[in-house]
């Protein structure tokens, strides 16, 4: 395919285009195409020492994105013709081809790094310009990629490259101001990229140069707004506060000390509860009564688990929260969670050698018997 498509200059694709009768059917096979890419991208179909051929295959990729990118602008953007899912494609394609592991130079040795550079460019630089202005472009219908595409533009712009972060991050600031003029908020934007931002820095994404860029950058945007100045610079302050926190339980996730570990699991745990994301907090909950269990403070372990059961209601009311470790599937209600809950607080109780008595508050009277009744068996 890479031959095939090397040997196609901008004219021989528009002369393509113009080949299919109908919108639909040239929709068809700009749909096709990027899913096609996408997966050949995904399965890296050379060995990543193969660096020519891959770096041969990328740039005729990159070149045919572009051009199908006019294609979009060209015929899929007025109100008419809009296509949600063409786009959406588009950018996940465009996205997925720019953190594609064969293209992160910083991984290469200074000598194959300047070789790469000198013969091919950056060609992460080349497709992020391309997304911004291909976002840029879309008009009134960006609110229809929000929250939807703040991962993939967030996973972007952590890609390592100063200049590439310099002119992504921006990208954000609209988003935000996008949703706010619509709804006088951006809630749903700065609960994807809190909840994004999790996983991203766990996963090994973001460092300090990110969080500085990060906190200049929005801010310069949000204080040349007067509208967002004061609700931007309270996420922006929210977001880099996360980003801290992460970065530092990142370093110490497999440290010996165990205080450390603990203390930036604790930090985190706390932060998202004063944020009210509960969904977070009881996420770190659990890594938190993980390592208490991994060190055979079990009692402690009993202590943490609590948080979240005290969470929970004696009721058949749903779980709101997504359930954490080794829960049943079938734990539906939060009584059948707490239950279960309480049953392991028990148990930890018991390894750590403590008495349940007052350990669970108002439900130590419910539960005292039982807890005799489970040690009689």
């Amino acid at each position: 395919m890479a031959a095939i498509l090397s040997q196609m200059d901008k004219d021989h694709y528009s002369s393509y285009i113009k080949t299919f009768p109908s919108q639909p059917e040239l929709m068809d096979f700009l749909m096709e195409t990027f899913i096609l890419f996408k997966d050949l991208i995904g399965k890296t179909v050379y060995p990543c020492d193969w660096v020519v051929m891959n770096m041969v295959q990328n740039r005729e990729f990159l070149r045919a994105i572009n051009l199908f990118a006019v294609t979009l602008r060209e015929m899929f953007l007025s109100n008419s013709s809009f296509e949600l899912q063409l786009w959406n494609n588009y950018f996940h394609l465009a996205v997925a081809f720019l953190t594609q592991d064969s293209l992160q130079l910083e991984n290469f040795s200074q000598a194959k790094r300047s070789s790469i550079l000198a013969k091919y460019g950056d060609m992460r630089a080349a497709i992020g310009a391309s997304i911004r202005d291909m976002w840029y472009n879309l008009g009134q219908h960006k609110i229809e990629f929000i929250p939807g595409m703040v991962g993939p533009i967030l996973e972007m712009t952590l890609v390592p490259e100063l200049e590439l972060r310099k002119s992504t991050i921006p990208i954000f600031f609209d988003m935000m101001l996008c949703e706010y003029e619509l709804t006088r908020s951006f809630s749903r934007f700065e609960d994807e990229i809190l909840r994004r931002l999790d996983s991203e820095v766990e996963g090994g994404r973001g460092d300090e140069q990110y969080k500085q860029l990060f906190e200049s950058i929005l801010l310069s945007c949000c204080r040349g707004h007067p509208e967002l100045a004061k609700p931007g610079e309270n996420f922006v302050a929210l977001a880099t506060g996360l980003l801290e926190r992460l970065l530092d339980y990142r370093a110490v996730m497999n440290d010996e000390n165990k205080t450390y570990s603990m203390s930036c699991t604790v930090n985190l745990l706390n932060f998202y509860k004063e944020i009210d994301r509960q969904a977070m907090y009881i996420r770190y909950l659990y890594k938190l009564k993980d390592l208490h269990i991994s060190y055979e403070n079990y009692t402690e372990g009993a202590y943490t688990l609590l948080l979240h059961a005290r969470l929970l209601k004696w009721s058949d009311e749903a779980n709101t929260a997504p359930m954490q470790g080794l829960h049943s599937p079938s734990l539906h209600t939060q009584r059948q969670l707490k239950e279960f809950l309480y049953n392991q607080i028990i148990d930890y109780f018991d390894q750590g050698k403590a008495s349940v008595p007052g350990a669970m508050g108002r439900d130590s009277q419910r539960l005292v018997p039982w807890a005799a009744r489970r040690r009689g068996h």
